[in-house]
């Protein structure tokens, strides 16, 4: 737990990690409360079973499996395009654009692959390409160089009640500090913390290597640190 004088005194590294973890613990708990997490845990066990089914029913052509696959995902879909173009308007509108490929591209779709990647890289190539018929710059990244540095607070552990407390009130300011960011690094973000994607399963989804994405992610925070102070005290939301 970091401690109010503590947190003024320390190194990036540190800052690093701080900011991470608050991001991490706050989404948890916009998303998840305990109940939803037990429901998550036993309904992970069947998940592969169940989804290998409807896809394999809906590249034979059923459309109930369609109807299936779009409740099973619709939130999740629909937050990471918000979280891209920032219109609801428009997120809606991918959302629709995304479901009419995945119809008409099934076919194509490798069974032995990660459907929730191939998923959200649909919807990515689709948001992406409407970003860059409205303002191309958005789409550009710092040429800062590569780095393999990952804050230790990115693996996964388990919040104290304390930690809980605290990120419940870190949440809204987390997210309103995202918006302002940067596509790519907003994208990465909310990949890793929203849905809880591994590095591996992000650089699938963005086309990207690895060591782009660590890079990103490594930045995204920087970033957000840099945000949350511009735009809040510190005492507010620390």
């Amino acid at each position: 737990m970091i401690s109010s004088l503590g947190f003024c005194e320390m190194t990036e590294s540190a800052l690093l990690i701080g900011v991470a973890s608050c991001v991490f613990f706050a989404f948890s708990l916009v998303y998840r409360t305990d109940s939803m997490i037990s429901e998550f845990a036993s309904a992970m066990e069947e998940l592969p079973l169940a989804l290998d089914a409807d896809v394999a029913r809906l590249r034979r052509g059923d459309l109930d499996a369609l109807a299936t696959l779009v409740q099973r995902y619709q939130h999740r879909l629909y937050r990471y395009l918000l979280r891209l173009v920032r219109q609801p308007a428009d997120a809606d509108d991918l959302f629709q654009q995304t479901w009419l490929r995945v119809a008409s591209q099934i076919r194509r779709f490798d069974v032995r692959r990660n459907f929730d990647a191939w998923l959200f890289t649909l919807a990515r190539n689709l948001a992406i390409d409407h970003l860059r018929r409205l303002r191309p710059e958005s789409l550009d990244e710092y040429n800062e160089g590569q780095s393999g540095y990952m804050p230790a607070a990115l693996r996964a552990s388990n919040p104290s009640s304390v930690e809980t407390m605290i990120a419940r009130e870190h949440s809204r300011f987390v997210s309103a500090a995202m918006d302002n960011l940067p596509t790519l690094y907003r994208e990465v973000l909310a990949l890793r913390f929203e849905e809880e994607m591994k590095l591996e399963e992000i650089a699938e989804v963005t086309g990207a290597p690895l060591s782009t994405i660590k890079s990103r992610l490594r930045r995204g925070l920087l970033s957000l640190q840099e945000t949350l102070d511009a735009q809040f005290p510190r005492e507010e939301w620390k």
